[in-house]
């Protein structure tokens, strides 16, 4: 096993954080916090390709790439569909030649208790949350060079609970920590894609729009919900070449949440 540093000029340390020329797709873009990762992004000096099922809100999240004077591509997809997998991916290969990340960002979440909780709504929220990261994953990778990362938006539901249920939301975040190591394993070496996940705590969003603020309230140990900037932020880290030598890793941005 050779241990030699890689040969040439040592990059700038700062430069290392930034996205400066590469091209990221991100799913779940219509709003929330995939808003936030696509303006980060472009921020950071990346191409960005958005998809999501909502066309409309997805344009705007295009304007916003847009005005930082990066290029970018809006993709009207479903991504619990494959095939519409592969069209995310062969339209960002077609405009920009490549895709260099990969930020499965899509999800979904359920409410009813466990008991009450239907089959088919159970599947829903897994199909969105794990199996559309693995198909995402599966499409991109023909298509990432050595360098490459995928970061798996996962949860900090997938070690911990609420009192109200989230019962295939936390299997499917879960399932996702699962699948990021597996494709760590098999593709870091082979591939060199770095697959890791981000574990974010909450965050103002659709999602936890309507949660009861003292079910976290709390267990927030910094006193606060995150910004989604904060959590963009770390989401830059993990698809920088600043992590390149992280893979399987989780990286949890949750105030202190699983403290308590």
């Amino acid at each position: 096993m050779s241990y030699a540093r890689t040969a040439g000029p040592r990059p700038v340390l700062a430069d290392k954080f930034g996205l400066r020329d590469k091209v990221v797709v991100i799913t779940g873009a219509s709003s929330g916090l995939g808003v936030a990762f696509a303006a980060a992004c472009a921020e950071a000096g990346a191409d960005v390709v958005v998809a999501a099922r909502r066309a409309p809100l997805l344009e705007d999240t295009l304007a916003t790439v847009t005005g930082t004077g990066r290029s970018g591509l809006a993709v009207a997809a479903d991504v619990t569909d494959a095939d519409d997998c592969h069209k995310v991916v062969g339209a960002a290969v077609e405009r920009f030649g490549r895709v260099d990340v990969l930020v499965n960002n899509a999800g979904i979440e359920d409410h009813a208790p466990a008991s009450r909780l239907s089959l088919a709504e159970f599947e829903r929220v897994v199909a969105v949350n794990l199996t559309a990261c693995f198909s995402m994953a599966q499409a991109v990778a023909p298509a990432m060079a050595p360098g490459s990362s995928i970061v798996n938006v996962a949860s900090v539901m997938a070690h911990t609970t609420l009192e109200a249920p989230t019962t295939a939301y936390s299997a499917s975040k879960a399932g996702l920590l699962g699948l990021t190591r597996s494709l760590a394993r098999q593709w870091s070496g082979r591939k060199g894609i770095r697959v890791n996940a981000l574990l974010p705590g909450f965050f103002p969003s659709e999602m936890t729009d309507g949660m009861p603020t003292e079910l976290i309230g709390p267990r927030l140990v910094m006193g606060r919900l995150g910004d989604p900037a904060e959590l963009a932020a770390a989401m830059v880290f993990l698809a920088s070449d600043a992590s390149s030598y992280m893979t399987g890793s989780q990286l949890v941005v949750d105030g202190g949440l699983l403290l308590s």
